[in-house]
């Protein structure tokens, strides 16, 4: 395992553990619409850092650790960060534009992230296979489609916005870094893009 990647772990678990068992640093630093729009920049940061229970945590984390390999070894630490990061705030971003009315939604959880890092090893990594037989690309593409569906249905406590704002992230910084991956993977890179586009249409069309 690299250090750095690591060193994300830990932070996530240190304070997550340190939230688990106090109610106000929970509170003082997840995300919460009515809180950042009334100056509390940091808290689109720190809510990353922050999860529900064991479970979340342990998912989040153990996703992290099979999937960043692939992003560290393409590419290197620094453009690891700038993608775990970058995710992290593309998630939160997005996640407040669509609910920016919505002063009391509150969120909290590195899957934003973590989708990030899951986009960019698939763009990374042509022979990637979810579950060992769903090629990389098709995942993307249906996990994308699934979370626009969740956006609309609105029938659970996942953060689907999170998670498409993370993959945008993830997405477009691997491209930046890497836009040779246009041309060599062009499956992959439209695959990934199309859910993208239908959710900017769908926006417009004022649908979601």
């Amino acid at each position: 395992m690299n250090f750095v990647v690591i060193a994300i772990i830990v932070a996530n678990v240190l304070a997550s553990y340190k939230a688990f068992n106090d109610s106000y640093f929970f509170r003082k630093y997840e995300f919460h619409i009515g809180s950042i729009r009334s100056g509390e920049q940091i808290r689109m940061f720190t809510s990353g850092f922050l999860h529900v229970d064991i479970q979340h945590l342990f998912f989040n984390m153990f996703t992290l650790f099979l999937f960043a390999p692939y992003v560290v070894g393409n590419l290197n630490n620094v453009f690891f960060l700038y993608i775990y990061f970058g995710s992290l705030v593309t998630g939160n971003l997005l996640t407040l534009y669509f609910h920016k009315d919505d002063y009391y939604y509150r969120a909290v959880g590195a899957s934003g992230a973590v989708t990030g890092i899951i986009y960019s090893a698939i763009l990374l990594e042509p022979n990637l296979y979810m579950y060992g037989f769903i090629p990389g690309y098709i995942f993307g593409f249906a996990y994308l489609l699934f979370s626009i569906y969740g956006m609309k249905a609105k029938n659970d406590n996942i953060g689907h916005v999170a998670h498409f704002g993370g993959a945008i992230g993830g997405y477009l910084i691997t491209l930046f870094k890497r836009p040779e991956l246009i041309q060599n993977e062009t499956v992959t890179v439209i695959a990934l893009l199309i859910p993208i586009v239908v959710l900017f249409f769908l926006q417009r069309a004022n649908k979601l």
